[in-house]
């Protein structure tokens, strides 16, 4: 196994272009796992720490640009008013230790269904900024995922920073495992509210072969938010409808019998999570608006 350095980003890029198989580490919280395991015996690994613009980020008016190797400490320390999905999420993640080494493109680049980023960052409507000697391009957290530890990158790619919109309303993240720490999720579910579009997106991580989300929850909800009034009463949302999307929502997932949890525990969770987050999110958006009127 051959060890490549490099000190900038265009160096980076060109020895991508040179050696396609390089497997990129920065934190090397889910690489070393696997080399150590022996299920992965990569021809290259690149090292990526000395490039310290993967490290930072940028609040812009509407979005946050989080560089591939900002670690999960600093969302949770630094962007929890604009991020607070993804830093929910973040608390879940492993140990402190792993918390202050690992990153979101790490969890992007192993694209494991299990990565605890991923539904909050579908929930959000992020973008991965990929780049190549040949230039950058945008992905759609939606089209990202395209398999089991699969995704929508080119062999010279690598993973620059990802975009996620400044959150306009709650969001929420619930995640079950067999303990409090140190744990692969069972099943994770994360939950953002748009009202500036009126919308509601949805993530859902280890209950189908890769990160997705709840499309028909998606549309029963803003369809029921919409016709009800409740964006604008910001009245209790009513248990049948709460029912309706939590069963829509675990109709989404298609997941699997493992040591970990039985296809049958993952959907009743994921219903049981949907439900909950939408509570919780809700009664966050009701009480905004309280605080506004009486403001006013």
């Amino acid at each position: 196994m051959d060890f490549l350095r490099p000190a900038s980003w265009e160096e980076a890029l060109a020895a991508k272009a040179e050696h396609p198989t390089a497997v990129p580490i920065a934190g090397g919280t889910d690489v070393m796992v696997e080399i150590n395991f022996d299920h992965r015996r990569p021809e290259y690994l690149m090292d990526l720490n000395r490039i310290g613009e993967l490290s930072e980020w940028q609040v812009g008016q509407d979005a946050v640009r989080l560089g591939a190797s900002v670690p999960y400490s600093a969302v949770m320390e630094n962007l929890r008013a604009e991020l607070p999905g993804l830093a929910l999420a973040s608390h879940t993640v492993a140990s402190p230790q792993i918390r202050n080494r690992g990153g979101v493109g790490g969890n992007l680049g192993t694209a494991s269904p299990a990565g605890d980023a991923h539904p909050a960052l579908l929930a959000a409507g992020a973008e991965v900024e990929a780049a190549s000697v040949r230039g950058t391009r945008m992905i759609p957290i939606d089209d990202f995922y395209t398999g089991v530890k699969r995704n929508a990158l080119a062999p010279d790619e690598l993973i620059r920073a990802v975009h996620i919109k400044k959150a306009d309303g709650p969001q929420q993240y619930s995640k079950v495992g067999t303990r409090n720490a140190m744990v692969i999720a069972v099943c994770a579910f994360g939950l953002a509210l748009h009202p500036g579009t009126r919308t509601v997106r949805t993530g859902i991580g280890s209950a189908a072969p890769t990160p997705v989300r709840a499309k028909e929850a998606e549309d029963f909800l803003n369809a029921a938010l919409e016709e009800g009034g409740f964006w604008e009463s910001g009245k209790i949302i009513t248990p049948s409808v709460a029912k309706q999307f939590a069963q829509l929502a675990a109709g989404a997932c298609n997941p699997i019998d493992d040591v970990r949890g039985t296809a049958a525990y993952r959907r009743h969770a994921v219903g049981i999570m949907a439900r909950r987050t939408l509570g919780w999110t809700w009664e966050q958006y009701r009480g905004a608006g309280r605080t506004l009127e009486g403001a006013a």
